[in-house]
């Protein structure tokens, strides 16, 4: 009996030492790369695992301020604008950056939106200027998302030619500041993700929001033309076309955002602190850029960059 007991003592102790090996991955995502990433999170620890990856979502510009400016410790960053990599990481907090994955903007609603039965790809510019219809975007100084909203808007402006579409809708000038939006009209949150459970709740009638993340929560969605959806370079010249300013590195500073083909990034951060665990950094990089990596992201409605464009130091992740 005393043997047998020994016995299961030590296998439970050689359970917990594993356990308590196990080391750990820290990734700083988009919030549009949730679903993805929670999937490529369990294959990726399926198939090395003596990796514990640990994923914490924000909006691109806000993950990438945590590693820059506050200091905070993590192993990778993946934008949902692989600028947001360059702008505000390199070449201090990263030193390559890899373009991987592509989306396209969205208008998203449920049932019960006003107009949600006569809503479609050419009046919805119309409708959101209708009494009572109160549409999301996310903070455009957090969240890639939420200045591709303002974009896509000035794109329709001209696109279906409403001139003052976006002074009527938004009325924020060149930049937007928290809490001048028109709060019968605008609900804004820091990313794009966060305004799902509202709108679900009907909360307001229609979200600017990544076509991927619409598909992904189940919700109606109006596929936009393409000379506004920001989905690929045929409409680049266009797209240029629009622009809106938004924070920049310096407290103060502004920047200007023009519009383009939505194009993802993921890099190793290197802030000091950064890379906690270089070895399972590189690891899970390699595996978003893998083959099981990308079909995990088609799967969930986004496109793939393959070969994937790598700008400054690939030799990091041996490419």
């Amino acid at each position: 009996m005393i043997k047998k007991t020994l016995v299961t003592l030590t296998l439970s102790a050689v359970v917990v030492s594993s356990l308590m090996a196990k080391e750990k991955v820290v990734v700083f995502h988009a919030g549009s790369l949730a679903v993805p990433f929670s999937q490529i999170e369990a294959a990726f620890e399926a198939k090395y695992p003596q990796f514990d990856v640990q994923r914490e979502a924000s909006g691109s510009r806000a993950a990438a301020r945590k590693i820059s400016e506050i200091g905070k410790a993590a192993d990778v960053m993946a934008s949902a604008d692989y600028k947001v990599i360059d702008n505000l990481l390199v070449p201090k907090d990263a030193k390559f950056n890899a373009q991987f994955a592509t989306n396209e903007m969205a208008i998203a609603y449920t049932p019960k939106a006003k107009y949600a039965n006569e809503i479609n790809a050419q009046n919805w510019p119309e409708i959101f200027l209708r009494d009572g219809v109160k549409v999301g975007h996310s903070n455009p100084n957090m969240d890639p998302c939420g200045y591709r909203s303002m974009l896509v808007t000035k794109l329709a402006e001209s696109y279906y030619k409403m001139p003052g579409f976006y002074d009527k809708l938004f009325g924020y000038g060149k930049s937007y500041k928290v809490g001048e939006e028109n709060k019968d009209k605008v609900i804004v949150r820091p990313k794009e993700t966060d305004l799902l459970g509202l709108i679900e709740a009907n909360a307001y009638d229609y979200l600017y929001i990544y076509k991927s993340v619409a598909e992904q929560h189940g919700l109606k969605y109006i596929t936009l033309p393409k000379e506004v959806s920001l989905k690929d370079n045929e409409n680049a010249e266009f797209y240029k076309t629009a622009s809106f300013m938004i924070d920049g590195k310096k407290p103060g500073e502004l920047i200007t955002k023009k519009g383009g083909a939505m194009v993802y990034g993921i890099t190793v951060a290197q802030n000091g602190k950064s890379p906690q665990n270089k070895e399972g950094a590189i690891k899970f990089v390699n595996f978003v850029l893998s083959p099981e990596g990308q079909a995990i992201m088609t799967k969930n409605g986004q496109g793939v960059i393959n070969p994937p464009i790598i700008t400054g130091d690939a030799s990091i992740i041996g490419r």
